[in-house]
């Protein structure tokens, strides 16, 4: 009788053993739970974003990255197409859909009104409680020559310390409310400017004032500075600091400053739908993100909370943002042209 030799492996050699099909299924099934969590995440906040309801406060804040969720949108589209799961890449495209309706329209130029009056230049910059050193906001205002500026967060000496650097031989007319803890408002001009007064409210100072043109004509500039939506106090101040802003119609008038709102805010959207245009969203820059800025890397998510708002009469012809040393928020530069 013969004897059977088993054979082992040689050295070295490993057997390929295959996975169970259960481990197979597992795996597919985890990363179908996983692209369905984000299409359902992206779907939501789309919708969510649409129907312009801000349930809760946190939600308040999370909608200000609304452009970051619209990229974001793309990866479980191009994960379910390339798997072939073609019911979460139709559920997955409806959302991208949504963003592209709600993103799309920043980033195209929009049409502008026959205006042929003079033209305006706006520049505003929250000053970051005072902290902005006053040389490099000078040499600003020196470079584009704007013919207003609104300034945030104005605190005692920066009145004083901006006519010791010659405000005074390039913006002449003032109007000022000094304050410490951030509520400090202030509107410079280079043309004659009256009926100053502080806009009512609790919270950071707001401020309007009348600026005459050359040929005569008025138009009110607004400093904004609204309530941060962040927490205790503010949180039932930041929407009514918003809401109680002056709406269009009537005078000519721009809103210029720090709103703590972006233009994923329904609030925002109200007061602009009164007659405004957002200067940035008019010329295609609606995506410019001007907050925050100081020592953050360039991967730091940014938001666009800075405004320049303008009668749907004024034409806007450009919008830009520079970065100044020692400010979280970004300075603004807006051309406008009068009717």
């Amino acid at each position: 009788m013969e004897r059977s030799e088993r054979v082992d492996d040689p050295p070295g050699v490993a057997t390929l053993v295959p996975p169970p099909p259960g481990g197979v299924r597992r795996d597919r099934r985890g990363g179908a739970v996983v692209l369905w969590a984000m299409t359902a995440t992206c779907l939501g906040w789309g919708g969510l974003r649409m129907t312009g309801w801000e349930p809760v406060f946190r939600w308040s804040q999370a909608v200000s990255f609304t452009p970051y969720l619209a990229v974001a949108a793309l990866v479980p589209l191009a994960w379910a197409a390339l798997t072939r799961r073609w019911r979460a890449a139709l559920t997955a495209f409806v959302a991208v859909a949504m963003f592209a309706v709600i993103m799309l329209p920043r980033m195209l130029p929009g049409a502008q009104p026959p205006a042929r009056g003079p033209a305006l230049r706006v520049m505003t910059l929250n000053m970051w409680n005072g902290n902005v050193p006053i040389s490099a906001l000078m040499e600003q205002v020196r470079r584009y020559r704007p013919d207003v500026l609104t300034l945030q967060e104005v605190t005692g000496p920066v009145p004083e310390r901006l006519a010791a650097e010659g405000m005074a031989g390039l913006l002449p007319y003032a109007y000022t409310l000094p304050e410490e803890d951030a509520n400090g408002v202030a509107i410079y001009a280079r043309h004659p400017m009256s009926e100053g007064r502080r806009l009512p409210g609790t919270g950071p100072g707001q401020a309007a004032a009348m600026v005459t043109m050359p040929d005569g004509r008025r138009v009110e500039i607004v400093s904004v500075h609204a309530c941060a939506p962040s927490s205790g106090w503010r949180t039932a101040c930041w929407e009514p600091s918003v809401r109680r802003l002056p709406g269009a119609g009537g005078p000519l008038r721009v809103l210029a400053g720090d709103f703590n709102a972006t233009l994923d805010h329904a609030v925002l959207r109200g007061l602009i739908a009164t007659g405004y245009r957002d200067a940035a969203d008019a010329t295609g820059h609606g995506l410019t993100m001007t907050w925050p800025y100081h020592e953050q890397p360039f991967f730091f998510p940014k938001i666009a909370i800075d405004h320049v708002l303008a009668d749907e009469r004024i034409a806007v012809r450009d919008f830009r943002a520079v970065t100044l040393p020692g400010d979280d928020h970004r300075l603004t530069v807006t051309d406008l042209t009068l009717p």
